[in-house]
């Protein structure tokens, strides 16, 4: 499972030209299931994500978290995140989750990421979706979780 996460201060997901999802200050999350990916893995990102301390404190220094700040979460699903560039120029998607496990999976994430008290607005899983944000830094995190420990 990747997350990748952008520090943002707005973005927003349209679908069929309707704005599905919109926060302001918080997180951009992309989040991609690979086969093989667990709840563990997923509660260990969330964790992750909600305890990440990627905003400035008084001194400037990156040290307050999502929860610390009450910044709002935009998570959007990209099965592209799976993707293997590694030979040739077209990349392949044979380690992605098939629709079936992901959905699920990837709605869990979410899932974790309410029960401790965050606002998280989503994209519709499978939808084509255009993703407006403004990047605050800019300040861009990949995180895994392929193996716990």
């Amino acid at each position: 499972m990747k997350v990748l996460v952008q520090r943002v201060t707005s973005a927003t997901v349209e679908v069929n030209k309707h704005i599905v999802g919109k926060i302001g200050k918080g997180f951009l999350l992309f989040i991609g299931v690979e086969k093989g990916d667990t709840q563990q893995q997923a509660n260990y990102l969330a964790k992750k994500v909600a305890n990440l301390r990627i905003f400035e404190d008084e001194q400037g220094k990156m040290n307050l978290s999502i929860q610390d700040t009450g910044g709002e979460i935009l998570a959007i699903s990209q099965f592209t995140l799976a993707g293997d560039t590694s030979r040739g120029n077209r990349p392949g998607f044979e380690t992605a989750a098939k629709p079936e496990i992901a959905k699920p999976l990837y709605e869990y994430f979410i899932q974790q990421l309410k029960e401790v008290g965050l606002k998280v607005e989503t994209g519709i899983f499978q939808e084509d979706m255009q993703v407006s944000l403004v990047n605050d830094g800019p300040c861009t995190f990949i995180l895994e979780n392929s193996v716990v420990s």
